[in-house]
C-alpha cells in the first residue's frame, strides 16, 4: 500500500509540474491585420457576415480559426509566430475567390514573424462608385454608380441596391430603422443611381443618422457596401 500510495503522489507531482509548465507559456505577441481589397481599395461588408478561415501549419494543429471580416474589410489576430493559411469558404463574400484545381476554396499563405501586416486581394463582381449620400428635407438620398468587375463565366447580376439608416454606425439589414429597395431590372443606367428613404421619428431624439448603401447580387447571399456616414440635421 505504502508504494501504491509514492506512485499516486508521484504522478499528483508530475501533473502539477506539468500544468504549471503550460500556464507559464507564453501568450501570443504577434498581431496579424490586414484587409479585403480589390486594386488596393478596401471592401465593405455587411457587420459579422462573411466568413474566413485561419490555419496553422504544423504543431500538430488541424482545426481551423473562424472569424469574420469587419464592415470595413478587416480582419486582426493576435498569434504566435508561424506558418499560416487563410481561406473563404465557398458561398462567402461578394467576390470571387480562387479555387485550385480541386475546384476548392485555394489558401493563401501567411509567413507570420512579428507584427504582419496585408493586404488580400480579391475580384468583387461589382463595386460601388462615387457614392453619395445626402439628409434634406427629412428624407436621406444615396446616390451612386455601379460598375461591373466580374464579367467571365463568374459574372452575377444585380438582383437590387437598398439604401439603409440606422441610429448606429451599423447601416444594414441587422440594424436598420428604415430601408429603400431598387430592383435590379430597374436600374435604366448603372452610372445613375439614386434612391430615398424617410427618416422615421427617432426614440430617444437625436439629430443624426448613419447611412450606407448595399448591392445584392443573384445567387449570392452577402452583400457588398458603401461606407457607411453619418449625417447630421
Amino acid at each position: 500500500m505504502k508504494i501504491k500510495f509514492h506512485y499516486i503522489l508521484f504522478f499528483a507531482l508530475y501533473a502539477i509540474v506539468l500544468s504549471c509548465k503550460k500556464d507559464n507559456y507564453d501568450a501570443p505577441k504577434a498581431a496579424l491585420t490586414g484587409r479585403i481589397v480589390y486594386k488596393g481599395e478596401p471592401l465593405n461588408f455587411e457587420y459579422n457576415k462573411v466568413s474566413y478561415e485561419l490555419y496553422q501549419s504544423g504543431f500538430g494543429k488541424t482545426g481551423a480559426i473562424g472569424s469574420t471580416f469587419s464592415p470595413e474589410g478587416g480582419f486582426s489576430h493576435l498569434l504566435f509566430d508561424g506558418l499560416y493559411k487563410m481561406v473563404v469558404p465557398i458561398g462567402q463574400g461578394p467576390f470571387v475567390w480562387k479555387q485550385n484545381t480541386a475546384g476548392k476554396p485555394d489558401s493563401v499563405a501567411i509567413t507570420l514573424k512579428g507584427n504582419t501586416s496585408m493586404d488580400i486581394e480579391v475580384m468583387p463582381y461589382y463595386m460601388i462608385r462615387t457614392p453619395q449620400l445626402t439628409y434634406s428635407g427629412g428624407s436621406v438620398t444615396g446616390t451612386f454608380k455601379l460598375e461591373q468587375i466580374v464579367k467571365d463565366v463568374n459574372a452575377k447580376t444585380v438582383e437590387r441596391v437598398t439604401l439603409y439608416i440606422s441610429k448606429t454606425r451599423f447601416a444594414d439589414s441587422q440594424t436598420n430603422i428604415a430601408t429603400t429597395n431598387l430592383a435590379g431590372t430597374a436600374i435604366a443606367d448603372l452610372n445613375n443611381v439614386s434612391l430615398s428613404v424617410t427618416v422615421p421619428a427617432l426614440v430617444p431624439a437625436q439629430n443624426y443618422v448613419f447611412a450606407s448603401i448595399g448591392v445584392k447580387f443573384s445567387g449570392v447571399d452577402d452583400m457588398i457596401f458603401a461606407p457607411v456616414k453619418k449625417l447630421t440635421f
